[in-house]
C-alpha cells in the first residue's frame, strides 16, 4: 500500500532549479511523484506555481518526505490540522515531530492559523499559552520538557519562501550564491547599503568574526565601524578576542607583529599572557574600565555598549573569563540576542558562521566573507539559503566597508 499528497510551490522554479531540487528530494526519500499542473511566469520577475503528487510507501515516509519538501518552499494543497503530542522526558522529542525550517511558518490549530514566533532549523514546534492565547515557538531539543506540547507531522503547517528578484536595488549579487569574480567596489556597496537600511529600519547589525580579522590587521577597520554604529552584536570565539587583546597589549596577533608582519622575541607567549592577564581583571569589561586594555575590538564594543556572546571550543587556551565553556548555554546566549537583528555579516570564521546560520531566521540577510569558499558553501548546504558569499580576503574587505561607512575613516 502507498499514501500519496498533493503540495504545491510558487517561486523563480526554473531559472533558481528549486524545481530539479524538489524532484531530486522525492527519488532521494524513496518516494514518486506526478507534476499534475505548472504554471510558468513569463516575466523576469514573474513567479512560477507548481502543483505536484508524492507518494511514499507509508504516512511515516510520507510525512518524513513532506517535511524534507517544506525546507524548499513545498506545502500542502490541503493542510488540514496540526497534530500534537505531549513530550514524555526531559530533552526527548515525541515520535514524529515536526522537523523546522528557518522559513517564515504558519501552524493551524483548532481552525485557527498562528504564526511561528521564531523561525529556527532543526528543532521543534511547541505550542505555548493554552486555548485562550496561543503561541507557537521554535524550541531546540535540549530544552524541551515533559509535559510540553509539540507538533508531530507536517499536517496543518504552511512556510513561506522569501522570494529576491532581479530587480531588487539592494543585494544585487545575491543572484548567484558566491561572488568571487565581480566588481569588489560594488559588492561591498550592496553589503553597506544592507547594513544602512537596516539601521534606518530600526534593526541591529549582527557580525560573527573569527580571528581572521585581527591576523589579517583589519581590527582598526571594525573598530572604526563599532565606533560608527554598525555592529550592535559579536558572536565569536575565544580566538578573535583574545588575539584583538593581544594586539591591544602587545601589538602581535599570535606573535607576529602587525605593524611589521614578522614574529617578534617571545611573541609565541604574546596570546597566553593576554589570557592570563583578563583572566587576573576578572572580564574584558573591567580590563576595559581599570585601563588595562585601552584600543582593539572588544574595547570598543564595551566602551559603546555593544553587545557581544563569546563560545569555546576544546581547542581554547584559558579561556578568557567572558567565553561560555558551556555550549548550550552559548547557543542560547546567541538566541537571546537575535530579536531584532536586520542584517548579518560573517567574516573569516566557518564554525561560527555555520552555527549561527542555524539559529537564523531565513527572512533576515545573510553574508559571509571568507577567503575560503568553502565556507559559504558549507553554509547553504546546511540550510541557510539565504547566505549569500563574497569570496576575498577579509583584510581587504574591511577596509573598504569601512571606508564606505565611516565618513572620514582613514587607516592611521
Amino acid at each position: 500500500m502507498s499514501v500519496s499528497e498533493n503540495v504545491e510551490v510558487t517561486g523563480h522554479l526554473m531559472d533558481s532549479g528549486v524545481l530539479s531540487e524538489i524532484l531530486d528530494d522525492i527519488r532521494e526519500y524513496e518516494g514518486d511523484w506526478v507534476i499534475n499542473g505548472i504554471d510558468v511566469g513569463r516575466e523576469a520577475t514573474d513567479t512560477s506555481t507548481a502543483t505536484i503528487t508524492v507518494t511514499a510507501e507509508d504516512d511515516e515516509a510520507l510525512q518524513r518526505l513532506l517535511m524534507r519538501l517544506q525546507t524548499r518552499g513545498v506545502n500542502m494543497v490541503d493542510p488540514g490540522e496540526a497534530s500534537v503530542s505531549e513530550c514524555r522526558r526531559d530533552g526527548v522529542f515525541p515520535d514524529g515531530f515536526y522537523s523546522t525550517t528557518n522559513l517564515p511558518t504558519r501552524v493551524r490549530l483548532e481552525g485557527v492559523w498562528h504564526e511561528v514566533e521564531n523561525p529556527e532549523m532543526d528543532c521543534g514546534l511547541v505550542v505555548l499559552g493554552g486555548t485562550e492565547k496561543t503561541r507557537l515557538v521554535t524550541m531546540p531539543m535540549s530544552d524541551v520538557r515533559s509535559g510540553m506540547q509539540v507538533v508531530c507531522g507536517a499536517a496543518g503547517i504552511r512556510v513561506t519562501v522569501p522570494v529576491v528578484t532581479k530587480d531588487d536595488e539592494h543585494f544585487g549579487f545575491m543572484e548567484s550564491d558566491v561572488s568571487s569574480e565581480k566588481p569588489q567596489a560594488v559588492l561591498v556597496r550592496q553589503v553597506a547599503d544592507g547594513m544602512r537600511e537596516a539601521k534606518a529600519a530600526g534593526k541591529k547589525v549582527l557580525w560573527v568574526g573569527g580571528p581572521g580579522v585581527v591576523h589579517t590587521g583589519a581590527a582598526p577597520a571594525m573598530v572604526a565601524m563599532v565606533q560608527a554604529g554598525f555592529v550592535d552584536v559579536l558572536f565569536a570565539g575565544n580566538a578573535l578576542a583574545t588575539h584583538d587583546i593581544e594586539a591591544s597589549l602587545y601589538g602581535t596577533s599570535l606573535g607576529v607583529d602587525l605593524a611589521h608582519g614578522r614574529g617578534v622575541k617571545h611573541g609565541h607567549e604574546h596570546h597566553i599572557r593576554a589570557l592570563n592577564t583578563i583572566r587576573k581583571e576578572g572580564s574584558i569589561a573591567a580590563a576595559v574600565e581599570n585601563g588595562v586594555v585601552t584600543g582593539g575590538i572588544m574595547h570598543a564594543l564595551v566602551t559603546t555598549g555593544k553587545s557581544f556572546v563569546l563560545v569555546g571550543s576544546v581547542r581554547d587556551d584559558g579561556p578568557l573569563p567572558d567565553v561560555y565553556t558551556d555550549v548550550l548555554e552559548g547557543q542560547r546566549a546567541m538566541r537571546a540576542e537575535l530579536p531584532d537583528v536586520g542584517f548579518c555579516l560573517m567574516v573569516a570564521t566557518m564554525l561560527h558562521s555555520v552555527a549561527t546560520g542555524n539559529i537564523l531566521p531565513a527572512s533576515i540577510p545573510l553574508v559571509c566573507v571568507d577567503i575560503n569558499p568553502a565556507t559559504v558553501t558549507k553554509l547553504a548546504d546546511r540550510g541557510s539559503s539565504q547566505a549569500r558569499g563574497i569570496v576575498t580576503d577579509v583584510g581587504l574587505f574591511l577596509e573598504q566597508l569601512a571606508l564606505e561607512l565611516v565618513p572620514g575613516y582613514r587607516r592611521d
